[in-house]
């Protein structure tokens, strides 16, 4: 990869952003991206320089390096790449070493606990299509999740519980949901994010009451959109909460891929979700409650330059 002298991206003002978002965060409302991985970004939220070995650029060095820059200009990051596996106790340690002491972390559970049935993908290899035996297992969540990542609770702001658009009826993943929460330890604080939109429903918020967790209001292709969820009665259901600004809704994952690689620009505003946002962040600032929001490149095209968009309106 090269970066050609006269070719760059648009001036980006990554240090204008981060003082704004420094600002929010001290009012305890925090933004960043899901995930930080993006060759995308160079030029914008990343130096190219500072990732080159031997003169040229060095992908190795800046997937094990870009979290510390990213954390000059965001205050937190969306973790998703923790949904796929049950990290290890030194690769916990190798992440949170990388970065800056300041930086904060919203990680996704992983889909062990998560998924009822795997779905008939060719990664689940033999699962595929079969019955998950560790959904919604507290016990195996927290011996081989959650008591590995006690050294950092300090540093996680919340987890998220992301439930597929796919699975029980709603009285029935009530129930469940429920027991299940009951037996977390309350080390962390929880969110839950759902995907089947029949689920948001007066008993889904308080079962998440009772146990002082989190609904996760995300922009997502088959979910009601955002100013809806957030005008849902009973919908803020702890003294903190979560977005994720994931998809237009109707525009699916495999689309938005498509269309936005490799997230170096804004191909698609979407205003619907940009006023939400400016709304919500109105909203906590006032009533003084923990904001976590996290923006995706899958939604606009650069997760970047739609935060911008949304702080300095």
């Amino acid at each position: 990869m090269t970066f050609p002298l006269f070719d760059q991206p648009p001036l980006f003002d990554r240090t204008s952003l981060a003082a704004r978002l420094r600002a929010l965060a001290a009012e305890n409302i925090w933004i960043g991206t899901s995930s930080w991985k993006y060759e995308g970004w160079l030029g914008q939220i990343y130096t190219p320089d500072r990732y080159l070995s031997r003169g040229k650029f060095s992908r190795k060095r800046f997937e094990m390096e870009c979290l510390a820059e990213y954390a000059e200009t965001f205050p937190i990051v969306c973790g998703d790449f923790s949904f796929y596996q049950f990290p290890s106790p030194e690769y916990w340690g190798r992440l949170f070493d990388s970065a800056p002491a300041a930086l904060h972390f919203v990680l996704k559970v992983p889909e062990e606990v998560t998924v009822e049935v795997f779905p008939k993908q060719p990664r689940y290899g033999p699962r595929a299509g079969g019955k998950n035996e560790s959904y919604l297992n507290a016990e195996a969540l927290s011996a081989l999740f959650l008591e590995p990542l006690e050294p950092w609770a300090a540093r996680i702001s919340s987890l998220i519980f992301e439930f597929g658009a796919r699975g029980a009826a709603p009285r029935e993943f009530m129930g469940r949901l429920d027991a299940f929460l009951a037996a977390l330890p309350s080390t962390f604080r929880y969110a839950v994010e759902v995907r089947n939109r029949e689920y948001l429903r007066p008993r889904y918020f308080a079962c998440l009451n009772s146990y002082r967790v989190a609904h996760v209001f995300n922009a997502w292709t088959r979910m009601p959109v955002l100013s809806h969820q957030i005008g849902m009665p009973d919908a803020f259901t702890t003294d903190f909460t979560v977005v994720r600004a994931l998809l237009r809704q109707g525009r699916s994952y495999e689309d938005a891929v498509a269309q936005f690689t490799p997230y170096d620009k804004i191909r698609d505003e979407n205003p619907e979700v940009r006023e939400s946002l400016r709304a919500l962040i109105h909203r906590m600032r006032e009533e003084r409650r923990a904001a976590y929001i996290f923006v995706n490149n899958r939604l606009e095209g650069n997760a970047p330059e739609t935060i911008r968009a949304v702080v300095d309106a």
